[in-house]
Order: C-alpha cells, then structure tokens, then sequence
C-alpha cells in the first residue's frame, strides 16, 4: 500500500481561511459507507442522522496558545516555539524555527523578559528540549503571550482565539484542534441528547505528529508520535452501554476514534485508562468499538485520509473527495464537514 494511493488533486481556493460565523452552518456531505452514496447536507442536520441509544463520542481536549515569538538573548535574532508536550520541572518538548539557530545553550526571551528559556537538548525529529522560566503561573504568561498554533496553510489571522476550540473543550494540552468538533453548538448537543443520544467525553490531547506528512512511500513504514488519552468510566460506561444495547458509536473526529480503538479490549469494551497511543489506522484494520464517523476534509496523503479510508475504502472516499471539490466545499480545519456511516 502505498502512500500515493491517497493522493487527490485539490485547488488550493477550496482551503477555508477562516471560521464560518455560525459554526453548524458548514455543509455536510454524508457518505454510505456500504454503498457509497452520497448526499448533500447542512451541518445542523447531522442530528436526523443519530438515533436514540447511539452513543457520540467526542474529545474535549482544549488547544492552549502554544506558539511562542522570542528572541535570542545574544543576537536578538526572531525565534518562533510552539510547544508539544510538557515534561517535568517546565520543560517542554519543542518545535523551533529556525531550528540551526537553535542549538543547546541558546537562551530566548519571549514578551520583553517576561518569559525566558533555555534549550537543553535535540530530541526525535529534530525538536528541542527547552526549559522555561518566569515568575507567577506559566498558564497565564502563556495566556498573556501565545497565539493560536494554526496550521500552516491557513494563512489568515484568527480573529477570535475561542473559533479554534469546540464549544466543549475543557482539558488543555493540545498543539492542534480536533477539527471536526469545531461544528457543533451546544444547541446541538442538546437537540441530540433530547433526542436519546448519549454523548461520552474522552480526551486526547492532539499533538502536531497527526498532522505532519507522511514521508515513507511504504504506508506501513510510518511510525506515528504519542499522543496522551484519558477516558473515563463515565465514558467508557455509555459507549459500552450503546455497544451492548444495539446503539452505534459514532466518533466525532479522527481523534475520538484513535482514542476508544486504542483503549478498547478485543470484544470492543472499554474501562476507565490513560496511557499514551500511537496507533495507525489505514485500509485493512477492523474497527473494534467505531460504527460511524463526522470528520473535516483532510490533506492528500495524510494519516487521516487514510485512517478514513480504513472506514469507508480507499476508492469510495477518494470518489467523495473528488465529489466534495467538483461541489466546492470547504477543505481542512476550518472547512466543511463529512459523515460517514
């Protein structure tokens, strides 16, 4: 299986810039995983698709503003950080640019001194080991300083910082949003629950490994990063619970999904964990909790595109992609919708 077996032609006018004002205005293209039909939708009418005792499952997980403008301290050259992952003693696993500039021993102040740093090492693919110092609370500081770490093909500034978090994102840690609950209100969520459907809340906090490009021609070759889980037993009770009583669970996001599948035993139960996963999921897994799933459009030859593809088969999700550009929807984290079911 090969890497460019996942590969699509798109404009790049079709890439959304910005947030829609009203988040469940996004269309919604449905995709019949058995048949491959396809249909044409607004977000909002995701719930006709939900049924009373099916389970959705979403991640609340928060994206913090982890993407840092400093200085050195010798040279006064521009640095760039975004943070990935927090170790212990404030010490942050990196991503640094200009990462030559950026060897250990560099010391880098952000916000005029208010935040300083030091790097203390190399780390896997490059990225820096850097510890932080300031006086008073780090989330504040990062709060006062950081921006929103947007994905590189979104070009334009974010005017608010809230539109690249889902209305229930709760727990910070992620580098990344998980993208395809940025449609939901919590008009919705409240339709659907009056409606009988439970919603469980799981977190995985979204690190940027899920995004970066697939550089092996052999798809099995790709190693993926660790990102950290948590599922409650709350959670972990309505999932089983749709499972045994005849329900569907339906992942909203890539993310969601990686998660109860990385949890789930054998017979597709799950209990109470964290731990950290680095599963990938292409054409040929079998899916041992997950019926259906509402997802964004993801990039040519992504982990993502793939892990669709192991849902609903390579040439049906390609067939819809190429539907999906033909119709000019909106493409990537701030585009339109899909569910697959």
């Amino acid at each position: 299986m090969k890497t460019s077996d996942f590969y699509y032609e798109l404009p790049q006018e079709l890439i959304a810039q910005d947030p829609l004002e009203d988040r469940s205005a996004s269309r919604l293209l449905v995709l019949d995983k058995e048949s491959g039909k396809i249909e044409h939708h607004i977000f909002k009418e995701i719930v006709d698709y939900l049924n009373p005792g099916d389970c959705l499952v979403i991640n609340d997980t928060k994206v913090i503003p982890a993407r840092l403008l400093g200085e050195k301290v010798d040279t006064k050259a521009k640095v760039e950080v975004l943070l990935l992952k927090r170790k212990e003693n404030d010490v942050w696993e990196t991503l640094v640019k200009p990462g030559r500039k950026m060897r250990p021993g560099t010391k880098v102040s952000f916000g005029n001194g208010l935040l300083t740093a030091e790097v203390l090492d190399v780390a896997e693919e490059g990225n820096r080991l850097i510890q932080f110092h300031y006086e008073g609370i780090f989330e504040e500081i990062l709060d006062q300083l950081g921006q929103m770490p947007l994905p590189p093909y979104i070009t334009h500034q974010l005017k608010e910082r809230e539109r690249y978090n889902t209305v229930y994102a709760k727990h910070e840690g992620s580098a990344a949003a998980p993208t395809a609950g940025l449609h939901f209100t919590p008009e919705i969520l409240a339709e659907l629950e009056r409606k009988g459907v439970d919603i469980a809340r799981v977190t995985l906090h979204v690190g940027l490994g899920t995004f970066r490009p697939v550089k092996v021609e052999e798809v099995t070759k790709h190693h993926m990063h660790s990102e950290f889980y948590q599922i409650s037993a709350e959670a972990a009770e309505k999932i089983n619970r749709a499972k045994s009583g005849g329900g569907r669970v339906i992942c909203v996001g890539t993310t969601s999904c990686r998660t109860i599948e990385s949890a789930a035993d054998e017979q597709g139960r799950l209990q109470d964990c964290s731990g950290w996963t680095e599963i990938f999921i292409y054409p040929g897994y079998r899916f041992k909790v997950l019926d259906g799933l509402i997802t964004n459009f993801h990039l040519p030859e992504s982990t993502l595109i793939m892990l669709v593809s192991a849902l609903a088969g390579r040439e049906q999700v390609l067939a819809a992609y190429e539907e999906a550009v033909k119709e000019k929807y909106r493409f990537f984290s701030f585009g339109d919708a899909m569910y697959i079911g």
